[in-house]
């Protein structure tokens, strides 16, 4: 499984990552579009045990997710630039922000999640779910 660096904004905390599959997950939600004030954040699963944060220290906070349940966010206390998020409601998995991946730019967009929130300008780049993927 391939390893990937992944680094803050201001370069205060960086972290590796391994990925199954180096692909983008598009999600249109709209905590994702205040987080990023963008149209949509680019993402992948990994699992808790696959992240290690090799540079400095990431801060957290929650707030309730579509499922009702916690979602735990780690960013930098800097830049506050959102390395991952956990979805209590997906057990082991975090979320990972792929954009902050070095090599990410090659990456392809596997799926769409949230397509019920996209913008209505966006258009649909790979397979959409209008709300969370299936478990």
């Amino acid at each position: 499984m391939p390893t990937y660096k992944g680094h803050c904004h201001c370069g205060q905390t960086e972290w590796t990552v391994k990925l199954d599959e180096p692909s983008h997950t598009l999600c249109h939600c709209d905590a994702c579009k205040i987080v990023s004030g963008g149209e949509f954040t680019l993402n992948a699963l990994a699992a808790k045990d696959d992240i290690k944060i090799t540079k400095g220290t990431l801060k957290t906070y929650d707030y309730q997710g579509d499922s009702g349940n916690p979602v735990h966010c780690y960013y930098c206390p800097n830049c506050t630039s959102h390395a991952y998020h956990h979805q209590t409601v997906l057990g082991d998995k975090i979320v990972i922000r792929t954009a902050l991946l070095e090599g990410s730019k090659d990456f392809n967009v596997a799926v769409e999640i949230f397509g019920k929130d996209r913008v209505k300008w966006q258009p649909k780049i790979a397979h959409t779910f209008e709300g969370p993927p299936p478990s």
